[in-house]
């Protein structure tokens, strides 16, 4: 196939980019995966790719997302535009950037020909990256934040069932602060949007703990924090 030099072209082109989260070890990390060829070769970079003509932006980051990841069927929201006229070397684009989030699991990664590898990094660890998506992942990041606040979003990184520890740990992760643990009990069971199943942990040096599951797996708007 012909390469396409975009130089030429006298509009813009739009591409997608997504940040995907999860959280590992109480650390909130995000998936990057590393170039193999042309102006940001060797640096890790976010899945994405430029929008087919005949698809929708949020159809592409979704298809950007399997193809370039092998995720699919997780929580996917457009975030921003990031249209600084010299953010790629090669032409002029556009990226309709969105966040997903993922529960920490095992995950079978696969990318395409044009990428070495794909790996969880730690936010607080990430290097140089290609393009601006270092600009991009922080806004992300913000994102989250705000979004736990007022929404149930949360259950997107957590399993089906959890204990109140496994939940009260993922907003403290995020948010980067202590919550008083009775008071963020009293406030999550007054909002009735998780219910206790008939479960305990098993093993473990702690007793056994009751495990729970959210009421409703959507994007609800409720006042958390």
């Amino acid at each position: 196939m012909k390469k396409i030099n975009w130089k030429n072209f006298k509009h813009a082109v739009i591409a997608t980019d997504v940040v995907i989260f999860t959280v590992i070890d109480n650390e909130l990390k995000v998936l990057l995966i590393k170039t193999n060829k042309g102006p940001f070769k060797g640096k890790w970079v976010l899945p994405g790719g430029l929008v087919n003509i005949k698809e929708s932006v949020d159809n592409s980051a979704a298809k950007h997302l399997k193809n370039k990841t092998g995720l699919s069927n997780i929580y996917l929201e457009q975030l921003y535009s990031f249209g600084e006229v010299n953010r790629d070397p090669l032409g002029r684009v556009v990226s309709v950037s969105y966040f997903a989030l993922a529960p920490n699991k095992e995950y079978q990664f696969k990318t395409t020909k044009e990428y070495d590898e794909i790996a969880w990094h730690s936010i607080n660890e990430i290097k140089k990256l290609g393009y601006d998506h270092e600009d991009i992942i922080k806004l992300a990041i913000i994102r989250l934040k705000s979004k736990l606040e007022y929404t149930n979003i949360v259950y997107s990184l957590l399993p089906t069932e959890f204990t109140f520890t496994d939940l009260q740990k993922m907003y403290e992760t995020i948010l980067e602060r202590k919550i008083d643990k009775r008071n963020f009990r009293k406030k999550i069971l007054s909002l009735d949007i998780i219910k206790k199943t008939n479960k305990k942990t098993i093993g473990g040096a702690n007793r056994p703990a009751h495990l729970y599951k959210f009421k409703n797996r959507k994007l609800e708007v409720v006042e958390i924090i």
